[in-house]
């Protein structure tokens, strides 16, 4: 693996983790719906499907 993918990975790592931290996940606790979903569950599942897709770029990348 290239030096530069090791050095994606740790600041999607480092990004994921601030973005899951308990400071950031409270902006979005309100009990405002979108498309019936809690603000919460959305902000999570989004956060999620960003980061699978941002690791499946870095590693097809890594395929050269």
């Amino acid at each position: 693996m290239k030096k530069r993918h090791k050095q994606k990975l740790v600041i999607l790592s480092i990004t994921i983790f601030v973005m899951l931290n308990a400071p950031v996940l409270l902006l979005f606790n309100h009990t405002q719906e979108i498309l019936g979903l809690p603000m919460i569950y959305l902000y999570l599942f989004m956060i999620w499907l960003a980061s699978s897709i941002a690791s499946f770029l870095i590693f097809w990348k890594f395929d050269e």
